[in-house]
């Protein structure tokens, strides 16, 4: 997910699935907070992310949380923005990312990079752990395949060799004819060496020009 997408996310766009084995839990993209405003994804569309079980897990446990602290408060359920600033509107960027994510960077002793970097880390780990280009699409939402294959095709492991070796195993070896198919064959057809010099304009159907004209 952008940035942007990840400020302007609310708990109703995120789907849990009936349990961690449940395949369908994933988060709908369908708004980008960008300059103050709420806007339209960047590709102009809703897309689905989906969620991994501990990525599952750690939501469930923030928004248990955080409906007891609404219980507290005489609120009736956890609703709005997944990660607020204190006063209810989503957190600004800048301050997010020096605030929290350079020190996450920190924590992991990891060199400090951009957010979008890692964006970036995610589409790479998928297609590297076997993940095809259009599921990648999808997860990033590209706006064209082409796009995600200028960006990440270099990065599937042994593209071009894997799928040439990949005919030796599916090339089956030819087989024998068996005794009923032998038992069937004509005795009087032609060889295949006969048929193959019939026909063309310089062949003749036999080899002895006599059976051809008898004037010979």
């Amino acid at each position: 997910m952008r940035l942007g997408e990840l400020l302007a996310l609310h708990w109703d766009d995120i789907q849990f699935g009936e349990n961690e084995d449940d395949p369908s839990r994933f988060i709908l993209v369908r708004r980008n907070y960008v300059r103050g405003s709420f806007v339209t994804p960047k590709s102009g569309k809703d897309r689905r992310v989906d969620l991994t079980k501990e990525l599952r897990r750690v939501l469930l446990d923030l928004r248990d949380a955080r409906t007891l602290e609404a219980f507290k408060a005489g609120e009736e359920d956890v609703s709005g923005l997944v990660f607020p600033s204190e006063t209810g509107r989503p957190l600004d960027g800048v301050n997010l990312y020096h605030r929290d994510f350079l020190p996450c960077l920190r924590a992991a002793r990891l060199r400090r990079v951009t957010f979008h970097a890692i964006r970036h880390t995610y589409a790479s780990l998928l297609i590297q752990g076997g993940a095809s280009l259009t599921y990648a699409k999808e997860q990033m939402g590209h706006s064209s395949i082409q796009v995600t294959v200028d960006i990440y095709g270099h990065l599937i492991p042994g593209a071009n060799i894997a799928w040439a070796d990949a005919l030796d195993s599916t090339t089956s070896p030819q087989q024998s004819a068996t005794q009923a198919q032998l038992a069937n064959h004509v005795d009087d057809e032609e060889p295949p060496e006969l048929v193959e010099m019939i026909g063309g304009p310089s062949r003749i159907r036999t080899c002895d020009q006599r059976i051809m004209s008898p004037l010979l």
